[in-house]
């Protein structure tokens, strides 16, 4: 008996340092731009990553490497005007580089599966500024694309809208990073791979600063 319990305590100090952090998930901050609210009608137009990295001396947090797609709008999808308007994005213009969804998810997914093999987690778990939305697109493309296995848990995530609410007092992305000491550009925001950069730097730099204030790891 005594065995079986010093090899399951030999097998938790073997944990990466990441690994032990937040249960064996694996966090990449995620960031999609759309042509409207319905993850089930409308299109996903670009969508970027920011995988992270964990210092195992210092404990720091963070962005390892980013990955970003234009994407080409699926069959039948609504392209909602007031949504272009708003992101600025024209779907169909010729120096985009669109590529298909499938191909977008699989590239992406290659990376996020070998970092997280690499991090020694089990399960990837979506960073995102007012996540739910994020994630209903995410698995909205992943169904379409009858993708069977995604590394992303189907309903967890971090929302960086609650934890910035909690340490800054704000939730709104440009006003969180400015109350984070980050710099942020309003003419680059509502581009994927600007906000994912960003909630990524927020998302490091709160849980940066809750080790530093001393809660983590727990005593």
């Amino acid at each position: 008996m005594s065995d079986v319990v010093n090899t399951a305590a030999e097998s938790s100090v073997e944990k990466s340092l990441f690994a032990q952090r937040f249960r064996g998930y694996f966090p990449v901050v995620i960031d999609v731009e759309t042509a409207g609210f319905n993850a089930k009608t409308d299109a996903l137009l670009e969508i970027a990553a920011s995988v992270l990295s964990l210092d195992e001396n210092s404990g720091e947090l963070s962005i390892d490497e980013s990955i970003c797609f234009n994407i080409e709008p699926f069959e039948g999808a609504n392209l909602e005007p007031s949504a272009l308007a708003f992101t600025g994005i024209d779907p169909t213009h010729p120096l985009r580089g669109n590529v298909q969804e499938a191909h977008a998810l699989k590239e992406m997914f290659k990376l996020v599966r070998k970092k997280m093999k690499a991090a020694g987690c089990q399960r990837a778990v979506m960073v995102a500024h007012n996540a739910a939305f994020d994630l209903g697109f995410l698995n909205a493309a992943v169904e379409r694309c009858n993708i069977k296995r995604s590394p992303f848990h189907p309903f967890v995530s971090f929302d960086t809208t609650t934890l910035s609410g909690l340490a800054y007092g704000q939730t709104v992305l440009a006003k969180a990073c400015e109350a984070a000491q980050i710099d942020f550009d309003n003419s680059e925001a509502h581009s994927a791979l600007y906000d994912t950069e960003k909630t990524a730097e927020l998302f490091c730099t709160i849980v940066n600063k809750w080790r530093s204030l001393g809660g983590w790891p727990l005593a």
